[in-house]
């Protein structure tokens, strides 16, 4: 699906070059910190310290104008993973994912439609709020997964402050009775006003167990200084045990206060059956425009994120029952553009 989606992209633009503006961006982003990990239970794991990789990437944008005034465009874009400390082409956590982004589309008017990998209508609406850290541990109280492929996409204009999207992937569901992967469906809605945005969710999973999982979210820019972000879940299914079970709940409360060159991050978190009480605190300090500092303070009540050193989702300690991490790492942001 790689292949085709970047075919067709390319094809598109140079039939299209000589008639219309085609515009290109390159750019990367390396992400690394040191981190001292230590588990609440060191029978399986023990304390540590080493590098982890913040989730770098590379990637390049292709787009073209086309209509009058340019009222609509074509766009591809592909992004790699970087695992720098562990010197490889994929993702930190999900590391059988080489691929973070493949998608083509189409956008105007009408709105923005998809199709490929791509970031989930339901996580941007409902997750993104609160997922403002720079290591390698944010982004993990909630229930939300982050990308998948065999994704099509559509979101809609905004009508008086009002906005939605859909989203639906091909067999990236919940396990049927017969041990096949159901679709999964993903619909959202949010609505704009003054520095506010309010927005529900809901990410279809169904499967032998019917799962939903339903939520709500607030991000508030309360000055130019202060951001605040919430979120609420709660999974709707037949499961009575484990992850997932109906009625379980991921709560977040997320202060964000930027001074120059200097952000102050806090988050709070109870997210049931994956971490449940969670704290995460941060400080960002922006020394140059493409050049940022980092230091961050991440504690889990049971396992969510902790695993082993340089290890991912299939290392993870279940048996560490969480732990806390203190990290310190830079950032480096750099891109080229232009157009032909």
């Amino acid at each position: 699906m790689i292949k085709k989606l970047l075919v067709t992209a390319f094809i598109f633009t140079s039939a299209t070059g000589s008639a219309f503006a085609l515009d290109y961006d390159f750019y990367g982003s390396f992400r690394v910190h040191a981190e001292s990990v230590n588990p609440d239970i060191t029978d399986t794991l023990e304390s540590y310290t080493g590098w982890r990789d913040a989730y770098s990437r590379l990637g390049v944008n292709i787009s073209q104008d086309f209509g009058s005034e340019g009222a609509s465009s074509f766009y591809a874009k592909l992004e790699l993973p970087l695992d720098i400390p562990n010197a490889a082409v994929q993702d930190p956590w999900e590391q059988d994912e080489d691929i973070r982004i493949a998608k083509i589309g189409l956008k105007g008017r009408f709105g923005d439609v998809a199709v490929g990998q791509m970031w989930l209508p339901y996580y941007n609406a409902i997750a993104y709020p609160v997922d403002m850290f720079s290591t390698y541990y944010s982004g993990f109280a909630t229930y939300s997964v982050f990308r998948r492929g065999d994704t099509l996409s559509y979101y809609t204009p905004k009508f008086a402050g009002l906005s939605g999207s859909f989203g639906f992937s091909d067999g990236k569901g919940a396990e049927e009775a017969n041990g096949d992967l159901d679709d999964r469906l993903q619909a959202t809605v949010s609505y704009d006003f003054a520095r506010l945005t309010l927005s529900g969710g809901l990410d279809h999973l169904g499967g032998a167990n019917d799962w939903n999982t339903w939520g709500a979210s607030a991000a508030w820019q309360a000055t130019d200084a202060l951001y605040i972000g919430a979120k609420y879940e709660i999974h709707d299914n037949s499961i009575d045990s484990g992850y997932g079970k109906d009625g379980d709940t991921a709560m977040n409360l997320y202060l964000g206060y930027t001074l120059g060159k200097h952000t102050f991050k806090g988050m709070v978190a109870d997210v049931d059956g994956y971490g449940e009480g969670i704290v995460h605190v941060g400080y960002d300090f922006q020394w140059l425009k493409d050049l940022k500092l980092f230091a961050e303070y991440y504690s889990e009540e049971e396992t969510a994120a902790i695993t082993t050193r340089g290890g991912g989702l299939n290392e993870t300690c279940w048996e560490c029952s969480g732990g806390y991490v203190f990290a310190a790492g830079v950032r480096f942001d750099f891109s080229a553009s232009g157009s032909r």
